[in-house]
C-alpha cells in the first residue's frame, strides 16, 4: 500500500511538473508572439489604403484613369464602399453564414473555440469556428507575414489582435472593414476584393443594388470561391441552406426567403432555367470571362497609363504607389496629339497580314510623350495590353543609318565625302564561310563612289559600312549609348545597317537632338505627381533634369540637312523613300528603315514641333511578305498623325544655327538641284567628336568583283581616319590607314595645302615616313600621283 501511495504521489508531482513546464514554455511563446503583433490600430487605415486608387490626368487636367492596387505582383480589384452602401440582405446574410453570434462575443466565440476542440479529440480535421473579426485580421493585418498558413503563432496573434480591434472599433466598423477586404475569387487580370468587385463582377450591379438572393449567392461563395462558381447547381442547396438560417436568426422572414428562393439568379457568364418553385432547370456556364475586371480603369490612352504606372514603381516603388492612400498623377500626355495617334491607328489599312503596330509623339524639346498607341486599332475593341511604342524590342534598321552618319560628320567628315558602292566582305568568326557580306537592297549596286549624302538617301548599305568601318565601331556605339540606344553583344558592323533592337518611343527619342540643337533627352511621362492629401512627390518644374550634348547645334544641323534629304531630295519617279511622309507645309525629315525579313517596317522622323516615330510589324515577330515597303506602309502612318497633330498650328521653319554654309552638289546628275550644308570655317570646332582612342584597328577588308592590284582605275593611298583626307607629316600614325580610290577622286582628298604644326610640334617622321608609300609618293604642293 505504502508503494502504491508513493507511485501515485510521483505521478501526481510529474502532472504538476508537467503542467506547469507546459505553462512556462506556453507562456514564454505568449510573450514572444505578443511581441511580434502588428500595430492593431493600422486596421482601419490599411484596408482604406488598399482600396485607394491613384488617378492619371492628361497635361490638361483631364482625367485619363485610375490605377488598380495591388497585393505582391498581384492587381486587386477593391474599391471601399462605407456601410450604408452596402445591401442590408448582404450584411445580414454575411453574419448568419460566417458569424451567427458575432453581436454578442468580443472578438472570441467560447462556442466556436470548444467545437474545434471537440473535433480535435474526435480526430476531425479543424473547419471554421473564426468569428468575422479573426478573419478580417487574417487577411489584412497578418496577410503579409502569413499568406493564409495555418500556426498555433498565427492564431495566438489572431486572436489577440481580434480583442484589441473589438475594444477600439465599433460592430459596424469591423463589418465594414470585413466586407472591404474579404477575398471572393478571380476576376480575371485581376484578384476580386471587397463587396464592390464582387458585386460588380459577378452581378454588374453595386453592392447598395444587391438582392436577398445575390446576396445569398455571394455569401456562400466567400469560403471558398474558385470551387463553387465553376458549378451553380452545388451552390443552390448552400443558398437555401443560407436563407432558412436567416429566418431562424430573425434577418428575413419566411415569405421573403420564398421570394429570394424564386428569383431567377444568374451570375455574369452563366446560363440558368428554373421552374416556378425555383429548382434549377439548367445552368451552364457559357463564358467565364464576363465576370473578369480590367487591371486598369481607364478613359483613354490605356497604353500610355500602363507606362505612367511602370514609371511611377519605378520612381517611389511599389507601397507608395499601390499602398499609400493613392497618388494624383499628373503627366505629358496632350489629348489633341493621343487623339491624332488614335486616328491614324484607327484609319490605317494598308498592313501586311497579321500585322500590328506602335505609334508615338514626344516634344524634342523636353522629352515629354505627348502621344501614344501600342496596337492597331480596330473599330470600338479595347486593343491588346501589349505596347509595341514602349515595351517592344524590335530591329530598326535603316533608321540607324542618320545616327551614324552624323555621327561620321560629327569626326570632321562632311556630307560631300564619298565611299565606295561596291560589294565588299569582312571577316567575320561566327559568319558563314568566314565573312560577313553585307549587300544593298535587293543587289542593287552602282559600282561608283558616291557622297554619303546620296547614299543615305537611298539607304545604301555598302557605303554605310564602309562608314561605319572607317569611324570606328567604338565611336559610334559610345554615340548610341549616348542616345539611349544599346546595342547587342556580340553585334559588330551589322548594327550599323540597324541590328540594334529599341523601341518607336526611344527611337523618337534618338531623333529629337536633329531639332533640338543636339540635346538628347530620355522620353518622360510625368510632370507632377502628389498624395492624395496634396503632398509633392514630384515636381518636374522643380527637379529639371540637365539634357546631355550629344552634338553641337551646328552638326545636328547638318544630321537634319541629310535627313531632309531622304524626304525631299529623290521625288518620283526616281524612288524617293520617304517622300510619303510630307504633309501640307510643314518642312519634315526622316528616315524609313526595315529588317531582315522583312519583320521590321519603321518611319522616324520630325517637323520644327513634334518628333515621333511608326513600327509596323508582327506581334510575335516573323516575315511579312516582301512587297510590303516601310516607305509604304509605316511612313503614311507617321504622315496622318502627324497632320493632325499640327492641325491649328502655324507653319513653322526649323531654327538654323550660326556657322552653316551651303555648296552645291557634287554629283548634279545624281543629286539635281540639291544644296549641301558644310560648316562654315570659322566653326570648325564645330566637330566635336573625337574618334575614340581605344576604337578597334580598321578591319582589312577587301573588295570583290576584281583583284586590286588589276583595277586600273583606283590607286591605293594613305588616309588619315580623322580628316578623311591624305595623310601629312602631321598625321599620327594610328589615325593612318589604306584605302584603295578612283583615281578621278583624288582631288576630293588633297589636304590642306598648308598644314601647320600646333604650337610647340614638329613633324613626326614616323608619320612622314608612313606616307611615302608606293603609289602616295609625297609630291610638293601636298598633291599625290599614281
Amino acid at each position: 500500500m505504502i508503494y502504491v501511495l508513493r507511485f501515485f504521489k510521483f505521478l501526481t508531482s510529474l502532472l504538476l511538473a508537467a503542467l506547469v513546464a507546459g505553462v512556462g514554455v506556453a507562456a514564454t511563446y505568449a510573450v514572444k508572439w505578443g511581441r511580434e503583433l502588428p500595430d492593431y490600430r493600422e486596421l482601419d487605415n490599411l484596408t482604406r489604403s488598399l482600396g485607394a486608387e491613384t488617378r492619371v490626368y492628361a497635361r490638361d487636367n483631364t482625367p485619363l484613369g485610375t490605377l488598380i492596387p495591388k497585393v505582391g505582383d498581384q492587381a486587386i480589384s477593391r474599391t471601399i464602399v462605407n456601410l450604408n452602401e452596402i445591401s442590408p440582405f448582404m450584411v445580414a446574410a454575411l453574419i448568419s453564414n460566417e458569424d451567427r453570434r458575432f453581436f454578442e462575443h468580443y472578438g472570441l466565440d467560447p462556442y466556436g473555440i470548444g467545437r474545434q476542440f471537440q473535433r480535435l479529440a474526435r480526430g476531425d480535421n479543424v473547419q471554421g469556428g473564426s468569428t468575422l473579426t479573426n478573419q478580417l485580421i487574417k487577411n489584412t493585418l497578418l496577410l503579409e507575414e502569413y499568406q493564409q498558413a495555418r500556426s498555433p503563432d498565427r492564431k495566438f496573434k489572431e486572436w489577440m489582435l481580434s480583442v484589441q480591434v473589438e475594444r477600439s472599433f465599433t460592430k459596424e466598423e469591423i463589418l465594414q472593414n470585413y466586407l472591404n477586404a474579404i477575398y471572393w475569387g478571380d476576376g480575371g487580370p485581376v484578384e476580386l476584393y471587397g463587396i464592390h468587385s464582387a458585386a460588380l463582377a459577378y452581378f454588374g450591379t453595386t453592392p447598395k443594388a444587391l438582392t436577398l438572393a445575390q446576396s445569398a449567392y455571394l455569401t456562400v461563395l466567400v469560403p471558398s470561391p474558385g470551387r463553387f462558381y465553376p458549378n451553380y447547381q452545388a451552390v443552390r442547396p448552400l443558398m437555401k441552406t443560407l436563407l432558412a438560417r436567416m429566418v431562424e436568426d430573425g434577418w428575413i422572414t419566411q415569405a421573403q426567403m420564398d421570394a429570394a428562393w424564386r428569383e431567377k439568379v444568374e451570375p455574369k457568364g452563366w446560363k440558368v432555367t428554373y421552374d416556378a418553385q425555383g429548382n434549377v432547370l439548367s445552368a451552364k456556364n457559357v463564358d467565364p470571362t464576363q465576370k473578369e475586371l480590367k487591371a486598369v480603369t481607364t478613359t483613354r490612352a490605356p497604353h500610355f497609363v500602363r507606362q505612367v504606372e511602370a514609371e511611377l514603381v519605378r520612381r517611389f516603388g511599389r507601397d507608395k504607389v499601390y499602398g499609400s492612400g493613392g497618388l494624383r498623377v499628373y503627366t505629358t500626355l496632350d489629348p489633341k496629339v493621343q487623339t491624332a495617334v488614335e486616328t491614324a491607328s484607327r484609319e490605317t489599312t494598308y498592313l501586311p497580314p497579321g500585322a500590328t503596330l506602335g505609334a508615338t509623339i514626344i516634344n524634342p524639346y523636353t522629352g515629354e510623350v505627348l502621344g501614344m498607341i501600342g496596337q492597331k486599332l480596330r473599330g470600338t475593341e479595347p486593343p491588346d495590353d501589349w505596347n509595341n511604342a514602349a515595351q517592344g524590342q524590335r530591329q530598326i534598321g535603316s533608321t540607324i543609318k542618320p545616327l551614324l552618319y552624323t555621327t561620321a560628320l560629327s569626326t570632321g567628315l562632311s556630307q560631300a565625302h564619298r565611299e565606295a558602292d561596291r560589294p565588299i566582305t569582312f571577316p567575320c568568326t561566327g559568319c558563314k564561310n568566314g565573312v560577313y557580306a553585307p549587300q544593298n537592297f535587293e543587289g542593287a549596286t552602282t559600282y561608283r563612289d558616291m557622297t554619303i549624302r546620296e547614299a543615305l538617301d537611298r539607304s545604301l548599305n555598302l557605303v554605310t559600312v564602309r562608314l561605319a568601318d572607317r569611324i570606328g565601331l567604338q565611336t559610334f556605339f559610345g554615340k548610341l549609348r549616348q542616345l539611349g540606344l544599346q546595342t547587342n553583344d556580340g553585334t559588330g558592323l551589322a548594327a550599323a545597317l540597324g541590328a540594334v533592337e529599341t523601341t518607336p518611343v526611344k527611337m523618337a527619342a534618338a531623333y529629337a537632338p536633329f531639332v533640338n540643337g543636339g540635346l538628347y533627352r530620355a522620353p518622360r511621362y510625368l510632370t507632377r505627381v502628389t498624395t492624395a492629401r496634396g503632398e509633392v512627390l514630384y515636381d518636374a518644374g522643380s527637379e529639371p533634369v540637365r539634357p546631355a550634348r550629344v552634338w553641337t547645334p551646328q552638326i545636328a544641323w547638318l544630321g537634319l540637312d541629310m535627313i531632309r534629304g531622304v524626304v525631299n531630295d529623290l521625288t518620283e519617279p526616281q524612288g524617293g523613300l520617304a517622300g510619303r511622309a510630307k504633309f501640307d507645309e510643314w518642312p519634315v525629315a526622316g528616315k524609313t528603315g526595315t529588317s531582315n525579313g522583312p519583320k521590321d517596317l519603321w518611319f522616324v522622323g520630325t517637323t520644327p514641333l513634334y518628333t515621333g516615330a511608326a513600327w509596323v510589324g508582327r506581334q510575335q515577330g516573323g516575315d511579312m511578305p516582301t512587297y510590303y515597303y516601310s516607305g509604304y506602309v509605316a511612313a503614311p502612318i507617321w504622315r496622318r498623325m502627324m497632320e493632325l497633330a499640327h492641325e491649328g498650328q502655324a507653319v513653322r521653319q526649323f531654327s538654323e544655327p550660326p556657322g552653316i554654309q551651303y555648296v552645291d552638289a557634287p554629283d548634279p546628275q545624281f543629286l539635281p538641284s540639291v544644296k549641301l550644308a558644310v560648316l562654315d570655317p570659322s566653326f570648325r570646332g564645330a566637330a566635336n567628336t573625337d574618334v575614340q582612342e581605344d576604337a578597334p584597328p580598321p578591319v582589312q577588308y577587301r573588295e570583290t568583283g576584281y583583284a586590286r592590284s588589276e583595277d586600273p582605275e583606283t590607286v591605293l593611298v594613305s588616309l588619315d581616319r580623322v580628316t578623311n583626307r591624305l595623310a601629312t607629316e602631321f598625321t599620327p600614325p594610328e589615325n593612318i590607314v589604306q584605302r584603295r580610290v578612283e583615281i578621278e577622286a583624288l582631288p576630293a582628298y588633297a589636304p590642306d595645302p598648308a598644314p601647320q604644326p600646333l604650337k610647340d610640334e614638329t613633324p613626326d617622321p614616323a608619320a612622314l615616313k608612313a606616307t611615302r608609300t608606293p603609289g602616295n609618293q609625297a609630291v610638293p604642293g601636298g598633291q599625290t600621283a599614281p
